[in-house]
């Protein structure tokens, strides 16, 4: 169910993707208002589950995660029941940090981080190659990363 934002709602948001340490006294500050209306607003967006939850995110190459591989496939399954296996089995898959459900050519996405690109082998020999129900996967490799954002746009 979509939740009806107002212009104060969707600047606070923006600010939290932007920063989600910044402290409420700097958000009233910004909106010219006091602290008590924000911190309500913020906790009303939590509630509502607007706001999921915090996170940080981590420089993947300083940890020496360097490679990016899609990887997008087909299921064999007769009854969409039967990929509830598969997708078990990704939720329990560390190195896969995405997966969607597509409609059309291919059945799912998968984004999977790796160190380099003989662990990313191992491990497309002993998990990929493994998962439960799965048809034909390709792999296409990230040569170079553009943009990467978690931000939402703002569809006011």
């Amino acid at each position: 169910m979509k939740i009806n934002l107002d212009a104060t709602d969707r600047q606070i948001l923006e600010m939290l993707q932007e920063d989600a340490k910044i402290n409420i006294k700097e958000i009233a500050a910004k909106l010219n208002m006091t602290k008590t209306p924000i911190y309500e607003r913020i906790k009303r967006l939590e509630k509502e589950g607007v706001i999921e939850k915090y996170v940080t995110i981590l420089n993947r190459k300083k940890l020496g995660s360097s490679i990016i591989v899609f990887l997008e496939g087909s299921l064999k399954v007769e009854k969409f029941e039967q990929a509830d296996e598969f997708f078990e089995a990704v939720a329990a898959t560390p190195e896969i940090i995405e997966c969607y459900l597509l409609g059309g050519e291919n059945d799912f996405m998968l984004k999977v981080i790796a160190p380099e690109l003989d662990k990313y082998h191992d491990f497309y020999a002993t998990k990929i190659a493994s998962l439960p129900r799965v048809g034909q996967i390709k792999s296409s490799f990230v040569i170079k990363e553009i943009k990467h954002s978690m931000k939402l746009p703002n569809f006011s």
